[in-house]
């Protein structure tokens, strides 16, 4: 089951106390005050991780707990700090603070975010020594961590949008690369929705299909482009059934500019799919035409053969990793 929205509990850990201890000497019974502050609690953080189930696997347990801080020693040895709790959340999360409000947002792999302090140690008795105080008996207990409950929502962060008319092949290409079972048929509007699926930990997406005039409203319309907005890279399908794939491809290029010309500074591929229904021929003549008139990569594929679809993945997946390195 895919969780998008989920309630955390966290609790940092409580500081530990300080001590009373003495240091014999032989000129002095009671000897000097040697005792040791507690440690600290532990903070919690929450991290961003490239995995879109966590938030499933939180469900029947959602408490976070820091490790408290140990009390304090004898000789003046302070306790240790208590270990953190780092709780990982899908990249896109936005953590919100239902008691504070404070809304952190985690949009790229690592960030990390700290939401609760844990409470500081105590005082040992050595910490209170004066010089009109050469034996204090006092000591203080540590303080008790920070709590709190978050609310956690998803909005996926997109990795690579699919985009093209319907019945370009994308819910099909999505199908091969991941474990997603998107819809799959010979006719227009298959994806109502965007299905998502998983390709070494990126997010590729299957856009519901475009119709000229979608940047008006037209067909799935701006719930479409909408959708686009959100994703980093686009991977522009067109069938080799169109008779016209220039066509095809400044119609599409359109409704982008028409919705938000910024759509066309993404980074964008372009895939000519179903090369197994049309000769040898076709394929090369509107390969090398796209070529001519685009400044982007150009790949032709067949889901049915595999044709193509393996150089495409290890392409892609390449892509992907050096860019986000370079963000990250």
């Amino acid at each position: 089951m895919f969780v998008d929205e989920l309630i955390i509990h966290g609790i940092a850990g409580k500081g530990g106390d300080g001590v009373v201890r003495w240091l014999r000497m032989p000129h002095r019974p009671m000897g000097g005050p040697a005792g040791g502050d507690g440690g600290n609690g532990g903070d919690v953080y929450i991290r961003a991780v490239r995995d879109l189930g966590l938030l499933s696997r939180y469900t029947g347990d959602n408490v976070f707990r820091a490790g408290n801080g140990e009390n304090g020693h004898g000789k003046s040895q302070e306790g240790k700090n208590g270990e953190d709790m780092y709780i990982d959340l899908p990249v896109g999360s936005t953590v919100t603070d239902k008691k504070g409000g404070h809304v952190y947002v985690l949009e790229e792999a690592g960030q990390v975010h700290k939401i609760l302090l844990g409470g500081r140690g105590g005082y040992g008795n050595e910490h209170f020594k004066s010089a009109t105080n050469q034996s204090p008996e006092q000591s203080t207990r540590g303080k008790k961590g920070e709590e709190g409950e978050f609310l956690v929502e998803l909005s996926l962060l997109v990795d690579v949008g699919f985009i093209g008319f319907p019945n370009a092949g994308k819910s099909t290409l999505l199908n091969t690369f991941t474990n997603a079972t998107a819809a799959v048929g010979a006719y227009p509007f298959t994806t109502l929705e965007p299905h998502l699926g998983e390709l070494f930990g990126f997010i590729l997406a299957d856009i519901p299909g475009l119709i000229e005039g979608a940047s008006e409203g037209k067909g799935l319309g701006h719930k479409f482009l909408r959708h686009v907005r959100r994703t980093k890279m686009l991977l522009h399908l067109i069938s080799l059934e169109n008779e016209d794939v220039v066509d095809a491809y400044t119609k599409i290029q359109n409704e982008l500019r028409n919705f938000d010309i910024d759509l066309l500074e993404k980074e964008q591929w372009v895939v000519l799919t179903k090369s197994d229904l049309v000769s040898e021929e076709e394929v090369s003549s509107s390969r090398t035409t796209l070529e001519n008139i685009v400044s982007t990569k150009v790949f032709v594929i067949s889901a049915e053969t595999g044709e193509g679809v393996k150089f495409l993945q290890d392409e892609l997946t390449t892509h992907l990793r050096k860019t986000s390195k370079k963000v990250g």
